[in-house]
């Protein structure tokens, strides 16, 4: 994030004290997004989380497992982004198959300070259940839900947004630069006034998730993919994020014929299409 960024953000966000509203609801209603502010932000930094990976496999499969079909369409769409996006540099949490601990994938965009923060999952609609047998011992088996599809992308639950806190004052740390005043336009880090932008900034986070998830569906409705909506939860790899983020599941890999379509070339091409058009789309937004 460059210094005038951050100061058209906070500005920005300290001039809509009054008007910054929130929906706190298990899922996101699915009206039109609205573009971020003018001025808000540029997109120069993306970070892309391939879910699961290493001892975590993931979602299973008949064919696959979630952590191997995630990398692949998170490395497709990284290099479509550095491609078609020049200006935008692309971080991967991962890039092979190793395990690496949640609190560490957002921890990562907030060392680069990364404009956005995309996790990429498949979802499992399976669950294991323990049955009972005729000789009184319990065991173990998968029921299998095949007929369950769709995508859906989630941003993180309104109840967790405290934990941002800490990421924000940390990315704020800019604002202590000896001619912070000359720098920023006269805003004062010393003065308490300010951690209600940095509250404010929590907030827009959220807004801006909700949006860049909209889009995303958007795009997954384009092709005719089953359209589970934008939801909020308590995710982990989310919670500590300073920017906006995002946990997007890119189908079921319980369904044979979704996981089919995200093993193929054809169905993992259409589906880092549909991201990067998100991407693109948000981007454009919020640079006008």
């Amino acid at each position: 994030m460059t210094k005038k960024n951050y100061i058209y953000r906070a500005s920005s966000l300290f001039i809509s004290i009054f008007i910054l509203t929130i929906s706190t609801s298990s899922v996101v209603p699915q009206d039109p997004p609205q573009a971020p502010q003018k001025g808000l932000s540029k997109v120069r930094t993306i970070v892309i989380d391939p879910g699961h990976g290493g001892r975590d496999d993931g979602a299973v499969g008949r064919q696959s497992k979630e952590k191997e079909l995630v990398l692949e369409v998170a490395l497709k769409l990284g290099k479509r982004i550095e491609k078609e996006l020049p200006d935008v540099k692309v971080i991967f949490t991962r890039s092979t198959d190793v395990f690496i601990p949640l609190f560490e994938r957002p921890a990562i965009a907030n060392k680069h300070n990364a404009d956005l923060f995309i996790s990429i999952h498949a979802n499992s609609a399976d669950s294991d259940q323990r049955v009972k047998g005729r000789n009184g011992r319990y065991t173990t088996t998968t029921v299998r839900k095949p007929s369950v599809r769709g995508t859906e992308t989630f941003v993180l639950g309104f109840n967790r947004l405290g934990n941002q806190d800490v990421a924000i004052r940390e990315n704020a740390s800019i604002l202590m630069e000896e001619n912070y005043k000359e720098n920023y336009g006269g805003f004062d880090p010393r003065d308490p006034s300010s951690m209600i932008v940095f509250q404010l900034l929590k907030s827009q986070f959220r807004r801006e998730s909700i949006r860049l998830a909209s889009y995303m569906q958007d795009e997954y409705v384009r092709v005719s993919r089953v359209n589970r909506g934008v939801q909020e939860l308590s995710l982990a790899v989310l919670k500590t994020a300073g920017m906006p983020a995002v946990l997007t599941e890119i189908g079921f890999i319980s369904s044979p014929d979704e996981e089919e379509y995200m093993m193929s070339s054809a169905g993992q091409e259409e589906i880092v299409t549909g991201l990067l058009n998100a991407v693109k789309t948000y981007k454009t937004a919020a640079e006008r």
